[in-house]
């Protein structure tokens, strides 16, 4: 089953493949399931037509996939626009929310860069 351009397992319960969607939690799996009439613990390959077009309209009634990234996107580029604090970390990959960075931060920083000992290397004659 193919739900906004992705593609849901058939061998998974439904509340956890929809997690697969970008945007759907199982929280919000499992309201899209109640809302569609699906039973929960039901897998893909024992669906109905029915309820596949049930649960795409539920989907579809939730930002998820493109809409919510270009969105996330459009909300980053407007605080660096605006050049407000938040915007200044994100624009030098930082973490944005008050977390300490002289320890921890890896997720944003990447991967530590050693800097050299400071001892220059003596020549052997």
């Amino acid at each position: 089953m193919r739900i906004a351009g992705i593609t849901i397992p058939d061998d998974k319960r439904l509340e956890y493949a929809l997690t697969g969607l970008y945007g759907v939690g199982i929280t919000r799996a499992k309201k899209i399931l109640a809302d569609a009439k699906v039973p929960l613990g039901i897998r893909g390959a024992e669906l109905t037509p029915e309820q596949e077009n049930a649960i795409r309209d539920e989907v579809a009634k939730y930002r998820t996939e493109g809409d919510l990234k270009r969105e996330i996107s459009n909300n980053i580029k407007r605080l660096k626009d605006i050049q407000s604090y938040r915007g200044s970390r994100h624009a030098k990959r930082l973490p944005a929310h008050g977390q300490r960075t002289k320890t921890n931060a890896r997720t944003l920083k990447g991967v530590r860069k050693t800097m050299g000992s400071g001892k220059k290397k003596v020549e052997k004659k």
